[in-house]
């Protein structure tokens, strides 16, 4: 690893250039930190059964985990020390205030995936970095976000994290305890035949997530021209990584199930850091309909459907969306709903 990239290195070239992006540095420093301890925490097995134990319910009914609760409290102690104005976490009612005289605003989602804790699968702490400007600066666009990543923690524990100029991946050395990258910017393909969705909610899906899956899963034999391999872990940071790494698409897309209408992922919490972190990438995420960082949020806690991967195959669920509403019917073993002209315009929407 003699010729990686320590991750304060790398912040301290990033603050020196812009020397107004030294809160976002000294915040995600710390956010590191937090993940070590997290790591940690999760490597020792003799307390997985008790970090994974169900404590309570979240604000929207689902299960909290012991786990959730900790490392809430580790990641806010740890923004405390950053100069972080507001906090925001999916595990509290409301943000608070950590530093009145700060400049930055965190939102985390501090434990991504913990239900799956028991099964060894990858979960993670997201995060979403913003101005502090106004009485809730969440409610801004993912445009504006000033930093974004999130620390998977799974046989290695890494951070994916983008200051817009770029998406590096730092992975933790365990002997030095220090964040190294190894490599420059990432650059997601714009091609892949991975995608990731949960098929057993296939009996609720719009109509377009069900043709445009429908295409893919008739292979080389149908309109597509070629196989498609089924990727999930149901846990959003393992297929992110992977997204990352060799290219693919994600679809947590909103369906006709109670409560499924606006999708189940959070907004301000997941889908606008892992946006921000595939645009950086060369990649691109939407909610079907519009790009998920020109989404105004109106409320701390706001769901949306999320699309995010290789930028020609998220254009293809865009045009899918564009069209006249699919019929699921043989159409679609001799004709493609998703015509050239119709994925070239939503790759320009």
């Amino acid at each position: 690893m003699k010729d990686a990239l320590r991750l304060e290195s790398y912040l301290d070239m990033c603050a020196a250039r812009k020397p107004q992006v030294l809160p976002v540095c000294r915040a995600v420093l710390e956010l590191s930190n937090a993940g070590r301890k997290i790591a940690k925490i999760l490597a020792r097995g003799s307390l997985a059964g008790a970090l994974s134990g169900r404590v309570g319910e979240s604000l929207d009914g689902d299960g909290q985990k012991t786990m959730d609760v900790m490392t809430h409290d580790i990641v806010r102690d740890a923004l405390r020390e950053a100069g972080v104005r507001q906090f925001a976490s999916e595990e509290a009612l409301d943000f608070e205030v950590l530093d009145p005289s700060g400049s930055i605003a965190v939102a985390v989602d501090p434990l991504d995936g913990s239900s799956n804790i028991d099964t060894l699968a990858p979960i993670g702490t997201i995060f979403s970095i913003l101005p502090a400007i106004g009485e809730n600066p969440f409610l801004q666009t993912g445009r504006k976000q000033l930093a974004a990543g999130y620390l998977i923690y799974g046989p290695q524990t890494a951070l994916a994290l983008t200051l817009g100029d770029g998406t590096r991946i730092f992975t933790l050395d365990p002997e030095s305890g220090a964040y190294m990258c190894n490599g420059g910017n990432v650059q997601v393909p714009v091609d892949t035949k991975e995608y990731a969705i949960n098929s057993s909610n296939q009996r609720h899906w719009e109509p377009e997530i069900r043709a445009y899956v429908s295409e893919l899963m008739m292979g080389a034999g149908g309109p597509r021209g070629q196989d498609f391999n089924t990727r999930w872990l149901a846990s959003m940071v393992g297929d992110a990584f992977r997204i990352l790494v060799r290219g693919g698409i994600y679809l947590y897309p909103g369906d006709y199930r109670r409560g499924y209408a606006r999708g189940r992922l959070r907004l301000i919490y997941e889908a606008n850091p892992v946006a921000m972190l595939m645009e950086q990438a060369g990649a691109a995420a939407t909610d079907g309909r519009k790009p998920i960082l020109d989404i105004v949020p109106t409320e701390l806690h706001q769901r949306s459907p999320l699309v995010f991967g290789s930028a020609n195959e998220v254009a293809r669920v865009t045009a899918a969306y564009m069209s006249p509403t699919p019929q699921e019917s043989p159409l679609f073993q001799t004709r493609s709903l998703f015509r050239k002209g119709a994925v070239a315009a939503a790759s320009l929407a």
